[in-house]
């Protein structure tokens, strides 16, 4: 099939003007960046706007960026990088109104240890595990369940709700059961009770609980059942049927590592810093995967020297608990600063404390290692090179639609590479530990 400039150049027989059908690799590589982008800061967009948060500029660059990647509209290379460049900033427009809906709507957040299990006083009680994104979705499920003995637990990218009081204080907030997305056919199907999924990052479910399993609007899989609206209660009948939930006792985890608490102990930090008890941040986190290769993270961040700490957030978190990393400045070293739209409080924490050191952020002794797989992803990573920050690794592979001479532009601009093999000697170079 030839696009229709092609069909009238050539009467259908052969293809004279670049169309899709002939259309350079690196203009393809940008587009399909553009294209991920988009996506990514679609869905930051969509949970603002539920809690009342838009901008008619993010609106308006979404239908113009998208409509240059129709067929033969831009196949200008210099054009379209700036556009991608464009996108991350308007995705940390995006990452703001999210940043904001949830503190406006659910309080500021604060650190707190969420107990990990079920059912863990004893009691014998029926239980729902709630998956995804949306705090809003959770928050009606709790209004649903109030006055009753349902327990509701978070899962994956819902564990940051704790760190919000007018989630976390709710008398049906049990604790939080399970790890990162690509754990949760095992993980689903231990839990036993009725599983709500609120956004993306959702697999197709074992037979064992696809009866169990509920969808919220656009979120679908085969064989689970979509809600269409914020009525929650087949979800909770699901779960009164199935009855009380098995007692499993794990630890307790702190979160709530939010940018305004983070910046609120700055003075302490920075004179830390000056004193060179803290000798470097880290950010480490993004999303986390199966694939060969994600191990290298938990080994860079294990060997992170004591004098550093280490900021993370989105489920590539998961990939790096689980170990006792001890504590500096009486903080814990390992700080989970929430979803991954919580990269807007990351580089919230970077911009302040270059301020206060009077410097760039490139200059501060700041390493970013981005565990990459989706278009959130994507989206983060669009926003970081939009505001410049240089030298940042993402890994473990380098994206499909990424062409090795797009790829080189970005190193050279940027200097963004490829994670290494072995995590513990790249952090150990990073320090110039000897």
């Amino acid at each position: 099939m030839f696009c229709n400039q092609c069909e009238q150049a050539k009467g259908g027989t052969g293809c004279d003007v670049i169309g899709i059908c002939g259309k350079d690799a690196d203009v393809q590589s940008l587009q399909e960046t553009l294209l991920y982008g988009l996506k990514g800061m679609a869905a930051y967009a969509h949970h603002a706007r539920r809690l009342g948060k838009v901008d008619e500029a993010v609106d308006a660059f979404t239908e113009e960026a998208l409509f240059a990647t129709v067929t033969n509209v831009n196949f200008d290379i210099p054009t379209l990088l700036e556009l991608v460049l464009e996108c991350g900033k308007q995705n940390l427009r995006v990452m703001q109104m999210l940043d904001e809906a949830h503190v406006e709507h659910y309080g500021k957040p604060q650190v707190r240890e969420v107990q990990i299990g079920t059912n863990v006083d004893g009691a014998a009680k029926p239980g729902i595990l709630v998956t995804g994104h949306d705090l809003l979705d959770l928050e009606n499920l709790l209004k649903q369940v109030a006055g009753t003995d349902m327990r509701v637990y978070t899962h994956g990218e819902m564990l940051p709700a704790f760190m919000y009081p007018k989630l976390a204080n709710h008398p049906n907030l049990a604790g939080h059961f399970g790890g990162a997305w690509q754990l949760q056919k095992n993980e689903f199907e231990a839990f036993g009770g009725a599983i709500l999924a609120t956004t993306n990052c959702i697999l197709h479910p074992k037979p064992s609980y696809a009866d169990k399993l509920f969808t919220t609007r656009v979120t679908a899989v085969p064989g689970a059942t979509r809600l269409k609206t914020d009525d929650f209660s087949a979800v909770i009948k699901r779960a009164q049927e199935i009855g009380p939930l098995p007692v499993r006792k794990g630890e307790r985890i702190p979160v709530g590592f939010h940018h305004s608490v983070i910046l609120d102990a700055a003075p302490a930090i920075i004179d830390a810093v000056k004193k060179g008890e803290i000798t470097r941040f880290f950010v480490i986190g993004g999303c986390d995967g199966a694939e060969p290769g994600r191990n290298y993270f938990s080994d860079f961040a294990k060997n992170a020297p004591q004098s550093s700490f280490i900021l993370t957030l989105g489920c590539g978190k998961y990939r790096i608990m689980g170990h006792d990393y001890g504590t500096l400045l009486g903080l814990p070293r390992l700080l989970d600063m929430g979803q991954c739209n919580n990269a807007y409080g990351a580089i919230q924490v970077a911009v302040g404390l270059a301020g206060a050191f009077n410097c760039g952020v490139n200059d501060l002794p700041l390493t970013i290692v981005l565990s990459w797989f989706e278009q959130k992803a994507v989206a983060v990573l669009l926003t970081l090179l939009h505001l410049g920050v240089k030298n940042i690794t993402v890994g473990p592979a380098a994206p499909a639609w990424i062409t090795p001479n797009i790829f080189k532009v970005l190193q050279d601009a940027y200097g963004l590479k490829l994670i290494g093999k072995d995590g513990k000697a790249d952090v150990l170079e990073v320090c110039a530990v000897k």
